[in-house]
């Protein structure tokens, strides 16, 4: 009998739990065949992609290959990019995978599915804002925070120089002041500190100027308040200058300009403020809503097709309150262990349950010099706060939970171990 072909395309946070479980329960035991398909030949948590554009994490060390990964864990790997969707025939279209040149490395391809999982995560929204494509970084991809940190490396180099200042300080201007915004203003002081620590610079932390822009009141708006005001406060006391109720309306290649006409002089601009899914998800002949997400029944299939599942950041999920399942790194880690669960389910011809989310609060982590953030506490959804070092080993426990769902208890326990013995023999930034 021929195995039922599930494919899933994204390994982000999501994806790469969810192929994982499949892989041993069903890939191993020869139940199904499950194949990833990623456009990136490596996996890197996303919550981690603004410690990588500062340099607070090397990348090459806690990337994970999916090649070796899937070899292990009962699954397929294919790199590609997916183009197109047929849903008549049950087949996948891939675009061709180009090297650094624009040379084939491998040619578009199709792909067979039964069932198809779309975990294809979100990337910035620029709004249609004038010079954001041209002038901005983003933080979507490792790639991207690589690009900006030897961008920023760069700058603090030429800043060594008097002669080649362009401002009496090295300013950084950061729009959005959501999670990724704000735990990278706070990263870049302590990457500046690093940096004169290690003689790269002879600036320090005194020599940078952070700019922080949000057009809501306030910073994290979708945050409780008391979280609100104690990442604020401990912003500028870091020296951050942060612009709420302040819109941007174009940015140019050293400088931003905001609603009231005011030019924000810069040597770095950082655009991330807001996400929407990816753009290709309007090919594909689904039934889209707010910011291209796609819409979906609560057992996360979509509303055009029964064989076709989405989750984290790109699906639309109802909720039983009339609201949908926010896009967030712990509702993505949620919704794999349901989907896992009804894909089990579809297999036996068992029924499908409706995905229910459950808010477990929210950490923010400002570098070193502090964590600060609130756990939900039982069924009453009380919020409990925390602040400190309780705070920031809840947060280091959230990356542990996602290296256990895909690597184990006993490998996480080894990477635990590695992680801190590098803390000793590995200088504390990448600066190559």
């Amino acid at each position: 009998m021929d195995r039922t072909r599930i494919v899933v395309v994204g390994g982000g946070a999501g994806g790469l739990e969810l192929v994982t479980r499949l892989g041993r329960r069903l890939g191993r035991r020869g139940r199904a065949d499950i194949t990833l398909i990623d456009r990136n030949s490596t996996h890197i948590w996303k919550p981690l992609l603004h410690e990588v554009a500062t340099g607070a994490l090397d990348s090459s060390i806690d990337e994970i290959s999916y090649q070796s990964h899937a070899q292990l864990n009962g699954y397929r790997f294919q790199r590609g990019t997916l183009e197109g969707l047929d849903r008549d025939t049950r087949q996948l279209r891939l675009a061709p995978v180009l090297d650094d040149y624009g040379e084939e490395v491998l040619p578009a391809r199709t792909l067979d599915y039964d069932l198809l999982v779309l975990a294809l995560g979100s990337v910035s929204n620029d709004f249609g804002t004038p010079g954001v494509a041209e002038h901005c970084h983003f933080l979507d991809s490792p790639a991207q925070a690589e690009a900006f940190r030897h961008d920023m490396l760069n700058t603090f180099l030429r800043y060594s120089d008097p002669e080649r200042r362009h401002h009496p300080r090295l300013t950084v201007g950061i729009v959005g002041a959501g999670a990724t915004g704000v735990e990278l203003a706070a990263e870049l002081y302590d990457a500046s500190r690093m940096l004169h620590s290690y003689g790269f610079t002879e600036m320090d932390s005194r020599h940078l100027e952070v700019h922080l822009i949000e057009a809501a009141p306030d910073v994290l708006p979708a945050l409780p308040e008391r979280i609100r005001s104690a990442v604020r406060t401990e912003l500028e006391r870091l020296g951050v200058q942060v612009h709420t109720d302040t819109r941007v309306v174009c940015v140019e290649q050293n400088a931003i300009v905001t609603a009231d006409e005011a030019r924000i002089e810069t040597d770095l601009n950082v655009w991330a403020a807001g996400i929407k899914a990816p753009d290709m998800l309007r090919g594909l002949s689904l039934t889209l809503e707010r910011n291209q997400r796609i819409k979906v029944e609560p057992t996360l299939q979509s509303v055009d097709d029964p064989n076709i599942f989405v989750f984290g950041d790109c699906a639309s999920c109802p909720q039983p309150d009339g609201s949908v399942v926010p896009p967030r790194a712990q509702a993505a880690h949620q919704q794999a262990q349901r989907l896992y669960k009804n894909l089990l389910a579809r297999l036996d011809n068992g029924p499908l349950k409706p995905f229910r989310y459950r808010d477990r609060g929210s950490l923010i982590s400002l570098a070193h010099f502090e964590a600060i953030g609130s756990l939900m506490r039982g069924a009453s959804a009380r919020s409990l706060f925390i602040e400190g070092r309780l705070a920031k080993f809840f947060y280091a426990s959230l990356y542990r939970m996602h290296q256990r769902a895909i690597h184990g208890t006993a490998k996480t326990a080894l990477i635990l171990l590695s992680d801190g013995l590098n803390r000793f023999i590995r200088p504390r930034m990448k600066l190559h």
